[in-house]
């Protein structure tokens, strides 16, 4: 089968903790085709299908220079076996409007994993919104006098921009509300951008849980992301270090929960973010962590992947058999 990756430029990959160089080695394993196209090279023009210049890729094992170009050729992506949209965040305008020209594809015929339409219809802070037995207390707003009363009702809050990502942009205010109105100011710039305000949840020194759910079903590790020093964020990007730890009876509680309602509107891939016994993020652009829970429990979460992936390819096969 013929898999086409929209992702980052594969020049920029690290492939030792690449989650989407874990999908493309499990896939070759199985003797897929692998393409891969950029969102800049998506393109519909009236009278056409939505189409992209790719490359088709071998795998070389070589950690420096670990593909190799087979061809390269424009073509409709509902001529290809399935389409993974795996761009990274941030979630712009960008990717805003590739996710309407992959739509278009898959009125085409094509196949997209995760739906173009279902990763506009959860994004990943407001997405735990949906579930609010699972997450700890929470604001979502503009209004700086609301963040002063919920400041003084939880007296240690985390603040974050609703686009940030990787850590970016996340503040800690203690009881002492020291710099609370300069960092609301930072964050909401004066009232015309939305923030979100969670209690802090000081089990977060022992990790950032990310619990993978595929096809609906968790992965039974997840990876708990770490503070290091005097940080407070775990995430890897911000310099967390990363555990990997069997699902607590909450994590699963909570991935069995939300994986197989999410799983159903087309959301085959998501990342639950957990600290303690609370939810606070779902993520759905292109979860990360299969490398890290691979190298230290064995458990090949790219072949799980790749399972569910033919998994959902067969019965959309047998379904339009049927309804032909």
């Amino acid at each position: 089968m013929e898999l086409l990756f929209v992702a980052d430029p594969l020049e920029g990959f690290k492939t030792t903790k690449d989650s989407t160089f874990a999908m493309m080695q499990a896939a070759a394993a199985r003797g897929h085709r692998l393409f891969a196209c950029e969102c800049a090279g998506l393109v519909w023009q009236r009278g056409g299908r939505v189409s992209a210049p790719m490359r088709e890729i071998a795998l070389t094992g070589d950690a420096d220079s670990w593909f190799r170009v087979i061809g390269e050729s424009t073509r409709a992506l509902a001529d290809l076996g399935a389409v993974l949209m795996r761009k990274d965040p941030p979630f712009d305008s960008e990717y805003f409007y590739a996710t309407h020209l992959l739509e278009q594809a898959e009125r085409e015929g094509a196949r997209v994993f995760n739906r173009p339409a279902a990763l506009r219809d959860h994004p990943e802070k407001l997405a735990i919104l949906e579930f609010p037995q699972f997450i700890a207390p929470t604001l979502v707003t503009r209004d700086a006098a609301a963040i002063r009363r919920f400041h003084a009702e939880h007296r240690d809050v985390i603040l974050k921009p609703l686009d940030g990502m990787g850590g970016m942009g996340i503040f800690r205010v203690g009881a002492d509300g020291l710099n609370l109105g300069s960092i609301t100011e930072t964050l909401n710039r004066d009232g015309v951008q939305t923030v979100m305000v969670q209690k802090y949840v000081p089990e977060i020194v022992l990790g950032d849980k990310r619990i993978l759910v595929i096809g609906g079903a968790p992965v039974p590790f997840s990876l708990a992301r770490i503070p290091q020093g005097s940080e407070i964020r775990g995430n890897l990007a911000a310099g967390g270090k990363g555990e990997a730890r069997p699902l607590s009876a909450r994590d699963r509680e909570i991935a069995e929960a939300i994986g197989p309602k999410l799983a159903a509107r087309g959301l085959l891939l998501i990342g639950l973010d957990v600290i303690g016994d609370s939810l606070t993020e779902i993520n759905v652009t292109s979860p990360t962590c299969f490398r890290e829970i691979a190298d230290q429990t064995g458990f090949d979460v790219a072949a799980r992947f790749v399972d569910a992936l033919e998994a959902e390819l067969s019965a959309g096969l047998q379904a339009g058999l049927k309804a032909g």
